[in-house]
């Protein structure tokens, strides 16, 4: 027998389950299907991010720091660590745990705000009378009728070609958070985002890492100086970085991985490693939707087709997070989920893509919101631009931590902000004020005429304010 809902939620990633609670209290009976597993078969919500995307990494990227800290910069401060071992083992173990009292919680606010939780696979069986049913495939089968479903069913990582996901020696981002031990030699295929925060962890912790990237920039999307500014930072760390290389093949055995590319001068090369980590981009997840039993559109790649305001094609189904267009970021999804909940319930929900900001957990940290010098170019957009080096901030000095700078981009004629850039100590944190001041279409006189507390890394950002005037106070 079938069980009626409101709406039904197939995914539990941040978009999926932050849509379902919204909904829940907007007064609508919600379901949420998600079909992830713990290590004991138990359900594990939280989609990529919480399982094997932003949390984990972030347990990894801050064990690591702490153990390179120890290591390296403790004799600055007086104290004396001798003989400091790094345990792999209780990092990750440390790091599971972090993920599993997020799947718990995840747990709980689903009963704290009365959404009714299938441990399963969510597909599209029909469409019926007043909505959709709707299957979970679990260790239970369950048929659901909803009259309104939000597809919510992410992304997964995108394969080299000729070189499939073994998990052990060619990884994905979920085998990169669960090596076992310090590879000697580790190798990443493309300069993506998890890659890179992976690239990190391992290198802290004593490995050998080297990137190939296919493009000829590092980290295209990236403000070009800000860019510079972390391959500077990143090649001091010892990190190798190879430019417009093209792979050939990539063969896999039992004493690792041997990868033949051509560099960007087109000479051959090869390079042997104890493991790859593959980060070239993600697909989205829509295989076992069973789109095609209700007609819900596609596009070429994959994805979930929707408007502006997130519906498909359908009446009363609507898709959000990374099965949709845009970035592919946590963020973008809870914003997207929760506008929605409140598009059903009649109320006009806003995700602004203009100030959504991006967050790279390298050290150093890159964030940046809204439009780079490149992109005001292109776009023949006169602007005025300012910048603060972090070696000039107080804070910065006593963190020790005095790479980067924050800079600032502002329209010419109405002074109002159009894009922040952010490379150095704590840039993920800092990035809001600039978010909150751009989707207020705050000028960067108002950032210059507020009052930051001092000593702060965020008087960086007020510097930088003045400087688009050319008026900075410390530098």
């Amino acid at each position: 027998m079938s069980k009626s809902f409101d709406v039904v939620v197939i995914g539990a990633g941040p978009g999926g389950y932050i849509a379902a609670i919204r909904a829940a209290q907007l007064g609508m009976n919600v379901a949420c299907i998600d079909e992830w597993k713990n290590d004991k078969g138990g359900p594990a919500p939280g989609g990529t991010c919480t399982n094997v995307g932003c949390i984990p990494s972030k347990a990894l990227l801050q064990s690591s720091e702490h153990y390179e800290q120890a290591r390296l910069h403790f004799a600055e401060h007086g104290i004396t660590a001798r003989d400091v071992k790094m345990d792999v083992a209780t990092m990750v173990g440390r790091k599971n745990e972090v993920v599993k009292q997020n799947n718990d919680g995840i747990l709980y606010l689903f009963k704290k705000n009365k959404v009714t939780f299938f441990h399963g696979r969510g597909s599209f069986v029909k469409a019926v009378d007043g909505g959709y049913e709707i299957k979970v495939a679990g260790k239970t089968e369950e048929t659901l009728v909803a009259k309104q479903v939000i597809v919510a069913t992410g992304s997964s990582p995108r394969e080299l070609p000729g070189a499939p996901f073994d998990e052990e020696n060619i990884l994905s981002n979920d085998g990169a958070l669960r090596i076992p031990a310090v590879p000697k030699r580790l190798a990443l295929i493309g300069s993506g985002v998890i890659g890179l925060e992976m690239g990190s962890v391992w290198r802290r912790v004593g490995a050998e890492v080297t990137v190939l990237e296919a493009l000829p920039t590092f980290l295209g999307a990236v403000d070009e100086q800000v860019a510079r500014e972390a391959k500077k930072a990143f090649d001091k760390q010892g990190l190798k970085i190879a430019l417009g290389v093209k792979i050939s093949e990539v063969k896999s055995g039992k004493k690792g991985v041997s990868i033949a590319y051509a560099n960007a001068k087109g000479e051959a090369q090869k390079l042997d490693v104890d493991k790859v980590i593959v980060s070239i981009g993600r697909v989205p997840n829509t295989q076992g939707l069973n789109a095609e039993a209700v007609g819900l559109k596609l596009s070429d790649r994959g994805q979930v087709e929707v408007d502006e305001l997130c519906r498909t094609n359908l009446p009363g189904v609507w898709a959000v997070g990374d099965v949709v267009r845009g970035p592919m970021l946590a963020h973008k999804a809870e914003e997207e989920g929760v506008a929605v909940a409140e598009r059903m319930a009649g109320q006009h929900g806003h995700v602004n893509f203009n100030t959504i900001p991006w967050v790279i957990y390298t050290s150093p940290e890159i964030a940046w919101v809204g439009k780079t010098e490149q992109q005001l170019k292109a776009e023949g957009v006169k602007y005025k631009a300012g910048s603060f080096p972090f070696m000039a901030n107080g804070r910065a000095r006593a963190l020790g931590d005095t790479t980067g700078f924050v800079k600032m981009l502002a329209d010419a004629a109405t002074d109002e902000i159009l894009g922040v850039h952010i490379v150095g100590p704590m840039a993920s944190e800092l990035i809001a004020e600039a978010a909150v001041a751009m989707e207020f279409k705050a000028s960067s006189e108002d950032i210059a005429r507020i009052c930051h507390a001092h000593p702060t890394l965020g008087e960086s950002m007020k510097e930088a304010a003045l400087a688009v005037d050319k008026r900075t106070l410390n530098f």
